[in-house]
């Protein structure tokens, strides 16, 4: 019980995510602070870093007598679907070892690295990687130098450390049915059938029948008692049928991502000492039309040779080698409506910056709450937190004018930053995304997985939020339109404005899904918005040079500014529903062409002569 042995899958994340795993290891793991995972070795509590760290220190040490020199400098690996707190960690581990962690990279990744260094042609390769605790399956263009990861799927909670459970299940129960003891209730002889499981496995990929011989383990008042029984090939493929099947999805999601078929690979390489399992690489020849995988590199070693070609790259010993990765599930923030607005898609490559500007949607609004969300669902209630900050000290000023520019930063790590700046006070603030983002098992397939089967659903209801969004905005315009032009609204359009805007305003308080209706109250509004806005042309126009007059209040400096709603939760706070730019309604003295992104508007403003202005939303 004082050996630790699978850290790597409790490590970043929260002791209330691993209720299932505590229950597979015999060691002691407790709750630490701020709900932390924390491991009990003779009284004293470990964090998972480190544990890690010390296996990181002994092949630092044994490094250094082998090279004659300190080791200081390391390149990490990580299973591709780590997500930001379990790489921080890792990080973590690394800095608590002593090490100067150059750089985070994925499993795969580095495999990949390590089978195509001398590669003169173009290939596509899959690398299956199915180590102890995870799985892995990535997508990957390689040749001349140049490694470009096209996709990445896989299964956080997937590896041999799962067969071995099925085996030490299988032994526990039937011990338990001839004996009456159950073998798992007892730490020490937890981990006697988990060393014998392990090690039926390794020899059932290489014969067909093994026998699995544990004397003494466990008494009871009759005397000692022992394990002695055998184990066939056949029985343990039976056993563990349903772990091989879950690694069907990742690489059928990886093919359809890469947008390829399994003609289009090259190569398949295995990866993981789990892939010498004979029905493993089984189910990868039927998933690849027949491929033999490739097992010329041997699969316990591909990553850390891959590695070590990533730390030469970036030592500057190893030249003409380019590593593209990617970040493997979207990133993106919370806007009006409760949509999940992606700004960074998964699969991009790494790193990778990206901005958006938006803009309030009330007046005088001082502050905002950004949402950063992970996942691929439409609603940001599927998706999974990332962390919200607040962006406060923004000049007082109509709707629509202040501009604030969101940037998502992904490093070479896949470490995310994200960055909110008001860019007329120059205020800003970020938040590097640390430990908020531990997954539950399986929560990053489920993602996926939910995105997929779900995608007609979340259209529709996506569909609903866009049209109240769209109504309520132009019902802000003609409302807003009304007050400006004053006694210059003809009282039969001004009363009939006012109904619409009502009805408008009933249905998205309560949420309406009548797209229909709130659609043609929208059209029948900016029908009247039209002609509100020739009425306000025309006073401008006749205003010539005057000045003094009104203007379009939504026009100006931020044309090309993302509109924002934020909802007044009380007098000190706002919640911030940013408004995506598809979501944009144009303004009533607006026309639209080029397919409905680009807008050429009128601009009525005194001291202005009538004139064209545009903007388009990218």
């Amino acid at each position: 019980e004082n050996t630790i042995y699978s850290a790597k899958r409790f490590i970043g994340r929260r002791y209330s995510e691993v209720q299932s795993e505590i229950k597979n290891v015999p060691y002691k793991v407790v709750a630490g602070p701020n709900d932390a995972v924390r491991f009990e070795i003779m009284g004293k509590q470990y964090a998972p870093e480190e544990i890690s760290a010390q296996v990181l220190r002994k092949l630092a040490d044994d490094a250094a007598k082998y090279l004659g020199e300190k080791a200081n400098d390391a390149v990490i690996t990580v299973p591709a679907y780590f997500n930001d707190a379990q790489r921080q960690a890792t990080k973590d581990a690394g800095r608590i070892a002593g090490l100067n962690v150059l750089r985070i990279i994925n499993e795969p990744t580095a495999a990949s690295l390590a089978y195509g260094l001398d590669k003169k042609k173009n290939e596509t390769i899959m690398v299956f990687d199915l180590g102890g605790g995870t799985f892995d399956v990535s997508v990957l263009d390689v040749g001349e130098g140049v490694f470009e990861v096209r996709s990445t799927s896989g299964d956080t909670h997937l590896g041999g450390d799962d067969f071995d459970k099925r085996l030490v299940d299988w032994m526990a129960e039937a011990f338990l049915h001839d004996q009456g003891i159950d073998l798992r209730k007892d730490r020490q002889a937890l981990q006697r059938l988990t060393e014998a499981a392990e090690k039926a496995k390794i020899e059932l990929s290489s014969v067909i029948e093994t026998a699995i011989s544990l004397p003494f383990i466990t008494a009871d008042g009759s005397g000692p008692k022992h394990l002695e029984t055998k184990l066939t090939r056949a029985k343990f493929e039976q056993l563990t049928a349903d772990l091989v099947e879950r690694c069907v999805q990742p690489v059928k999601q990886a093919l359809s991502d890469a947008k390829l078929t399994a003609q289009d690979l090259d190569e398949v390489i295995l990866v993981g000492g789990a892939t010498r399992i004979p029905a493993v690489q089984a189910l990868v020849r039927r998933l690849t039309g027949g491929k033999e995988p490739n097992q010329s590199v041997n699969p316990d070693e591909v990553v850390a040779v891959g590695a070590a070609i990533q730390a030469g790259v970036l030592a500057g010993e190893v030249k003409d080698v380019v590593l593209l990765d990617v970040t493997p599930l979207s990133l993106g923030v919370e806007t009006l409506g409760g949509i999940m607005t992606k700004l960074i898609e998964r699969n991009t490559t790494i790193p990778v910056r990206k901005s958006e500007v938006f803009s309030t949607a009330e007046e005088n609004q001082a502050a905002v709450d950004i949402h950063v969300l992970q996942g691929e669902r439409e609603l940001a209630r599927d998706n999974r937190t990332l962390g919200h900050f607040r962006l406060e000290g923004i000049r007082p000023a109509p709707r629509g004018v202040p501009q604030i520019e969101v940037t998502f930063d992904i490093d070479a790590n896949g470490i995310l930053t994200v960055a909110a700046k008001d860019k007329a006070s120059g205020k800003e603030q970020k938040i590097t995304i640390t430990g908020s983002t531990q997954l539950s098992k399986e929560e990053i397939d489920r993602m996926v997985r939910d995105g997929q089967a779900h995608s007609e659903e979340d259209r529709r209801r996506r569909e609903e939020v866009e049209a109240r969004n769209s109504a309520d905005s132009i019902a802000y315009q003609v409302e807003r339109q009304i007050r400006d032009l004053g006694d210059g609204v003809p009282l039969n359009e001004k009363a009939r404005a006012e109904k619409l805007i009502a009805e408008i305003r009933e249905l998205v308080k309560s949420n309406s899904s009548d797209i229909g209706r709130l659609r043609q109250l929208a059209s029948d509004l900016q029908q009247i918005a039209h002609a509100l806005a020739s009425t306000a042309y025309s006073r401008a126009a006749s205003a010539g040079a005057q000045g003094g007059g009104t203007g379009n209040a939504q026009s100006g400096s931020g044309d090309d500014v993302i509109d924002a709603e934020f909802k007044q939760v009380s007098g000190a706070k706002r919640r911030a529903g940013l408004r995506s730019r598809e979501e944009i309604v144009a303004p009533a003295s607006c026309r639209h062409v080029d397919e409905g992104k680009l807008f050429v508007c009128n601009r009525p403003s005194a001291g202005w002569k009538p004139a064209l202005h545009s903007f388009t939303l990218f």
